[in-house]
């Protein structure tokens, strides 16, 4: 079912959104982003005459109460943002009552999902190695189903708009779908938009495609990396990953960060990629430091010369020139991980000269670009690039799994 085509007249519908929203020492909220994002599909819900009950985490827990992780904290910054008083219900497993006495264009916010060890369905306080760990693993998927029911129990219809943990195979995510009819589970506004925009880069993407894939490490990123040799026309790689790359070519790298055990799978991935006809570009030209902070010595040099002593922190202008005709000739471009170390501003030049191409590919060639990643979606912040773009994605690990081609769980909930 769409939501779009659905009436929330005279029902109750229980919304699985995602407020982790960062809070100062004094529980108010710092950026109230995701509360925003989730307004389409919340708003949908009242002006159609339906009850809204809206049920979320916020950190990690882990099965125990923590006052200072209690959704009770951001109640009236949501209130502000629907326009409607939101009431609370300090137990998300004993709010039966407070959802059956919601009226129409009524909402309520349940207390933290993650307060119950239930949530993630994970057993707490065993030890993986504990010959007992497997038995304790069963009890809890059971205990999982039983929340979930109970969760289900308060609704009629069952919406996921939680991106952000659509790659969890959680209560609130994944398992309660099973309790609703097909006609009865939708995804909201701004999932189907994530999901839209990923099948946009992954499976109707305009060529050239260009996939850039920065960060710090090879191995948080390689299954992504593989999955796009098959789809990209150029691939570039940037960031502290790229001394991997550098190194196993025979490179002097100095104290640059890479990871020695991820060598022959670089060097596969550059072969697999003159194989599959895909340009694989690195950095050539390197900003380089004696020590990691804004006040270090710096030096640009061959990034196939790093000297001892010193270590790569941000992309150098041979290397952005390089990378910037490539993106300005694409008409699909992913972005994922920054190509230096762009929170010291110091060395933040690259990933901005990245991030301003871009959005010129986008605003004046036409391009569709998806950015993705939370240091990606930092960076485009930063540089108030965020409205130039096509698409900025909400989360991180969720975009990461969809783009190394696996199933998202709180998709697949929907969609069976």
């Amino acid at each position: 079912m769409k939501i779009d085509q659905f009436n929330f007249a005279g029902k109750k519908a229980i919304v699985r959104v995602d407020f982790n929203v960062p809070l100062d020492s004094e529980g108010h909220v710092t950026d109230d982003t995701r509360i925003r994002g989730a307004l389409p599909t919340l708003k949908k819900v009242l002006s159609d005459g339906g009850s809204l009950i809206m049920m979320s985490h916020m950190g990690k827990p882990k099965g125990k109460v923590k006052p200072e992780l209690s959704l009770g904290q951001i109640v009236k910054n949501v209130s502000d943002a629907l326009g409607v008083e939101v009431k609370f219900a300090p137990d998300c497993a004993k709010a039966g009552d407070a959802a059956k006495a919601l009226k129409p264009g009524e909402a309520l916010l349940l207390e933290n999902l993650r307060f119950y060890a239930e949530e993630e369905g994970k057993p707490v306080g065993i030890d993986k190695e504990d010959p007992k760990y497997n038995d304790a693993k069963a009890a809890m998927k059971e205990s999982q189903k039983e929340f979930a029911k109970t969760l289900a129990s308060y609704a009629d219809v069952y919406v996921n708009d939680a991106f952000g943990t659509a790659h969890r195979k959680h209560a609130s995510t994944a398992v309660i779908a099973d309790y609703f009819d097909k006609d009865s589970k939708m995804l909201g506004f701004l999932m189907e938009k994530e999901v839209t925009a990923i099948d946009n880069v992954l499976k109707n993407a305009q060529r050239p495609f260009t996939a850039i894939i920065g960060g710090s490490k090879v191995s948080s990123k390689l299954g992504v990396i593989k999955n796009l040799l098959d789809k990209v026309d150029n691939l570039i790689i940037g960031g502290g990953m790229g001394y991997t790359f550098i190194k196993a070519q025979g490179g002097h790298i100095g104290n640059s960060i890479h990871e020695d055990d991820l060598i022959p799978e670089a060097l596969n991935v550059m072969e697999e990629a003159k194989k599959k006809g895909v340009n694989l570009s690195l950095s050539v030209e390197t900003v380089i430091a004696d020590d990691f902070s804004n006040d270090a010595n710096t030096k640009v040099v061959d990034i196939f010369n790093i000297p001892d002593g010193w270590e790569g922190m941000d992309s150098a202008e041979a290397s952005i020139e390089n990378w910037k005709k490539i993106i300005m000739d694409s008409k699909t471009i992913l972005w994922n991980g920054p190509v230096g170390v762009f929170e010291l501003d110091a060395f933040a030049k690259g990933t901005a000269e990245i991030a301003k191409t871009v959005a010129k590919a986008t605003q004046e060639n036409g391009a569709y670009s998806l950015v993705g990643g939370g240091d990606s979606v930092a960076a485009i912040n930063k540089f108030n690039l965020g409205d130039k773009v096509s698409y900025v994605s909400t989360g991180g690990g969720a975009m990461l799994e969809a783009i190394e081609g696996k199933v998202l769980p709180g998709v697949a909930a929907i969609e069976k």
